[in-house]
């Protein structure tokens, strides 16, 4: 009888597992090609004026956010899922660029909208109250500074269109080391 338990809560665990496994697969093809796609509506948007270069500002993304070779696949989902949110608040704050088609910038919101969404059902609601906690370090505080500095800067430069260009571009980067963190899913 105790044989019989053990045997199928080793199934188990290993069916859940592979389960896991699929899901981090299928999740990092849908997040890369999400990342492309919001990567895409960014460039739609208009582009730098020539007189926005003195507007440039190193809003100081956290060095373990462009080299996130620490990272294990749970915390770079938490990661990810964070960074999502925030580029998420940061346009849906309702200030937007004036000369911006506001088509794109809705078409934007949705499918950051969706990734998170994927994200919270495929990981971050399965892996428990644990693994973000051990996710909400010091790297989550340190990322929401940054873009809390964003908010900062464009509230600052009252929405101008150079502004909005600057953290357009930086938001454009955002993607590339969401990119890098996705790569975590990998077997």
């Amino acid at each position: 009888m105790n044989n019989r338990c053990i045997l199928q809560l080793a199934l188990l665990l290993c069916f859940s597992t592979t389960a896991l496994s699929l899901s981090y697969n299928l999740l990092r093809l849908q997040q890369f090609n999400s990342s492309v796609e919001c990567q895409k509506l960014l460039e739609q948007l208009n582009g730098r004026p020539a007189d926005c270069l003195s507007d440039r500002m190193d809003f100081k993304i956290p060095k373990e956010i462009k080299h996130p070779q620490q990272f294990q696949k749970e915390h770079a989902a938490f990661v990810i899922y964070e960074m999502l949110k925030d580029i998420f608040h940061v346009f849906k704050k309702g200030y937007s660029n004036p000369d911006w088609n506001n088509t794109i910038v809705t078409d934007l919101l949705s499918e950051l909208h969706q990734q998170m969404d994927l994200l919270n059902t495929t990981v971050v609601e399965k892996l428990g109250e644990e693994n973000k906690r051990q996710a909400y370090s010091m790297i989550i505080l340190r990322l929401k500074s940054y873009y809390v500095r964003i908010r900062m800067y464009l509230e600052a430069k009252l929405y101008s269109s150079c502004a909005w260009t600057v953290v357009r571009d930086e938001l454009y980067w955002n993607f590339s080391f969401i990119n890098r963190l996705t790569d975590k899913f990998q077997n």
